[in-house]
């Protein structure tokens, strides 16, 4: 199936797609600023730049879009509407798992959390990372 749009138009829609400080990124963001928890953003250094790290603890956590890392392809079997996304999305399934490796390696914990899991209750994610940070 080929694009509906000009690729004049596609390019103009894929800019506009935020990779940072989406708005499930900024809602973990804010919870865990509100229980005074401090953290390290998109930390380049790293491989897969970790959404949010915490360098004390080695703890790295990623919050992954149920499109784009593979969650609704993968998991609940609803296929991409063409062979570009299928290939674009398997490709960041495959980054992720190799990031994954590599911070294990490392010496790093790493957490995934899905975009819906966000959705329905950022408070049970907040605990969580918090959880986790305790006992470190």
């Amino acid at each position: 199936m080929t694009d509906v749009h000009t690729p004049q138009i596609r390019s103009k829609n894929m800019r506009a797609i935020r990779g940072k400080n989406t708005k499930f990124e900024l809602v973990v963001f804010k919870g865990l600023r509100k229980r005074k928890i401090k953290f390290k953003k998109h930390l380049a250094k790293l491989p897969g730049s970790p959404d949010i790290v915490f360098l004390q603890e080695k703890i790295a956590v990623f919050l992954d879009g149920d499109f784009w890392h593979g969650y609704e392809y993968k998991i609940l079997g609803r296929k991409p509407t063409n062979g570009y996304w299928e290939k674009k999305i398997e490709t960041n399934i495959k980054r992720d798992r190799k990031v994954n490796r590599e911070l294990k390696k490392m010496g790093w914990r790493i957490i995934r959390v899905w975009e819906h899991q966000i959705k329905s209750g950022s408070d049970k994610i907040i605990t969580k990372i918090e959880k986790l940070l305790i006992n470190k």
